[in-house]
């Protein structure tokens, strides 16, 4: 039997800076609700879970009609939430992992981190980039960079702007979109592995993958997701949600 694609999503009630995120409504529905139902229209998803550790984020999920599974609060990364999950259906061969503060994902780039994952067989981890043209966001450390090799596998991910320009106009600068594809072995092999060095210089767990010797494939896409950290983020997708009622 060919195994299952889920997208997993993990969604925590104790953010640092917008507490209870995944619940607060924006257009009548909560975050939460936004970003399953991107997900249900990926075409190469079998199904969509809604990972949490909340019983109110739980029970929400499920009144919308959602697929959900209670997670450990012990969880460091969503990476782990995820996994929890996954090693409760070994039917799942590929997971995705989808932010749950990504309202505004396209379907398409869902679909795009699934298709690498499934049909490379040298890909254990898929992820996605956008070219980045403005200089204030190359050097942005908050915006994670990214190179990668003549096949579309990533060599590095930095904090820093990379590659660095010695002799200018020879690369585009690439930023990454964090959402990750998984075959279901990697998706292990990274969580029950300690944090490497890399990883902890950078804070970037994408690192623990690399240093682990795994390859990563590389997608891009023309749009670079909404993801709300802020009460600034928030505002704006909200202007947006408010903007598209009007149209």
């Amino acid at each position: 039997m060919d195994k299952q694609t889920a997208v997993i999503i993990p969604a925590r009630y104790a953010s640092s800076r917008l507490k209870g995120k995944p619940l607060i409504e924006v257009g009548g529905k909560p975050i939460i609700q936004w970003v399953f139902e991107k997900a249900v229209q990926a075409t190469l998803a079998d199904r969509v879970i809604i990972a949490t550790d909340n019983q109110k984020i739980y029970e929400t999920a499920l009144s919308f009609g959602a697929e959900a599974e209670m997670t450990s609060e012990a969880h460091h990364s969503g990476s782990d939430r995820i996994a929890e999950v996954a090693e409760r259906h070994p039917e799942i061969g590929y997971i995705v992992n989808l932010q749950g503060d990504e309202p505004m994902i396209d379907p398409a780039n869902i679909d795009k981190v699934i298709r690498m994952v499934k049909f490379d067989d040298n890909a254990d981890v898929s992820t996605l980039v956008t070219e980045i043209k403005d200089l204030k966001e190359v050097n942005d450390p908050n915006l994670v960079k990214c190179v990668f090799d003549m096949n579309n596998y990533a060599l590095y991910f930095s904090r820093s702007k990379i590659p660095y320009e010695r002799n200018e106009g020879h690369s585009k600068f690439y930023g990454h979109i964090g959402i990750y594809g998984y075959k279901r072995e990697a998706l292990f092999k990274m969580t029950h592995a300690n944090q490497t060095p890399l990883e902890l210089t950078e804070s970037l767990e994408q690192l623990r993958v690399l240093q682990l010797g795994m390859k990563i494939k590389v997608d891009f896409s023309e749009t670079k997701p909404i993801g709300i950290d802020t009460m600034e983020d928030l505002n704006n997708f909200k202007s947006k949600i408010l903007a598209g009622a009007k149209g």
